[in-house]
């Protein structure tokens, strides 16, 4: 009993070292240097990434018996590794869902031989996959944000990093649950998520207002959820509508208001209200996700006011990577087959380009 017991608290050491996910070279000072002041965001869902060792809490589709392995595990590796390299140039820090632990998080840097030299990976206890970022910068007071409503915990958790690049802006790293058992029985817990980020902002704000916010990964939410759903529910990514705004009787407590303007700021609602602007409603068409021969916008690169006062780290453009390898002939995602090993995501990578202005 004595060493069942030893077990067991070495296994829920192990999840909690897992959970915090620092690599050791997170503690340098040195920064690089950013390519003619340019820095590349990505981030991409890349679709049931499991490392081929049971576990026990892999889908049934990715446990040995059923066939998943170390070597199909590899070759997937290989494959998002060798797409990443495709783009020009070289995204300087890229997030990732759906993957299993930090050890897969870095196998993907050393595969990509980009100088990732900093990582952060989190995940419930006891969850199949998690939400991560490699950076050629250092990061900074990483904290993984576990959310519970009613007696429901969100399947992943919300991971904050600071990006020490030249003026240091907050990355907050989210795939929100999906739509799985229902649009509307989902909705209040995307919205527990949008309710987590919203309050780290203001404490954020409250110290620092000149800090700049980028909510980024698989929110499970397209920009336009709201006239997608007949304009009858508050779900956790409103836009700055005036119907929105009196639906929601103007209180911003678990919802994110997007806007088209730059620099994002409240129209419709009171003036307090945060308002990070999404490309989505303004400058990019088609979306990163296309399901049932429609394309959907629940990728997103959220930015915050921040990035658009013409001093630091400024936005340029948000574009999906809607090109090979990471599209068919017919242009939508190339899915990953688990029976032929062939393809990648039924995701597209997001870019995100920010340019450094003084």
């Amino acid at each position: 009993m004595k060493n069942f017991k030893l077990a067991g608290l070495l296994w829920v050491l192990a999840v909690l070292l897992a959970s915090a996910g620092c690599t050791a070279s997170e503690t340098k000072a040195e920064n690089p240097s950013s390519d003619k002041g340019t820095l590349m965001l990505m981030t991409w869902n890349v679709q049931n990434l499991f490392d081929g060792l049971d576990n026990g809490f892999e889908y049934d589709e990715f446990l040995n018996s059923a066939g998943w392995s170390v070597e199909k595990y590899k070759g997937k590796v290989n494959a998002i590794s060798g797409a990443i390299g495709s783009i020009k140039p070289l995204p300087d820090i890229i997030m990732f869902q759906e993957i299993e632990s930090l050890v897969t998080l870095q196998d993907i840097a050393s595969a990509v031989s980009g100088s990732y030299e900093y990582s952060h990976f989190a995940k419930n206890p006891g969850s199949a996959l998690g939400v991560g970022i490699i950076s050629r910068f250092p990061l900074d007071g990483s904290k993984t944000h576990s959310i519970t409503i009613d007696g429901e915990t969100t399947p992943r958790p919300v991971l904050e990093t600071r990006i020490q690049a030249e003026k240091e802006f907050v990355v907050f790293v989210c795939h929100w649950k999906s739509k799985l058992g229902g649009d509307d029985n989902t909705e209040s817990v995307r919205r527990a998520s949008a309710r987590v980020i919203l309050r780290r902002v203001r404490e954020l704000w409250k110290e620092e207002p000149e800090l700049g916010i980028i909510v980024a990964g698989d929110l499970n939410e397209n920009h336009n959820e709201f006239y997608r759903r007949n304009v009858k529910t508050v779900c956790a990514l409103l836009p700055d509508d005036p119907y929105c705004a009196e639906l929601a009787k103007g209180a911003q407590k678990d919802f994110i208001v997007i806007g088209k303007n730059k620099p994002p700021e409240p129209v419709n609602f009171p003036p307090e209200t945060i308002v990070l602007f999404s490309a989505w409603a303004r400058d990019v068409e088609k979306g990163s996700y296309y399901y049932k021969n429609a394309w959907e916008t629940i990728d997103h690169f959220l930015v915050s006011e921040q990035f658009f006062n013409n001093t630091g780290w400024s936005f340029e453009k948000v574009t999906p990577a809607d090109f090979s390898p990471f599209v068919n002939e017919y242009g939508v995602p190339v899915s990953y087959n688990i029976r032929t090993g062939a393809g990648l995501s039924d995701h597209l990578p997001l870019l995100l380009t920010l340019k450094m202005k003084m």
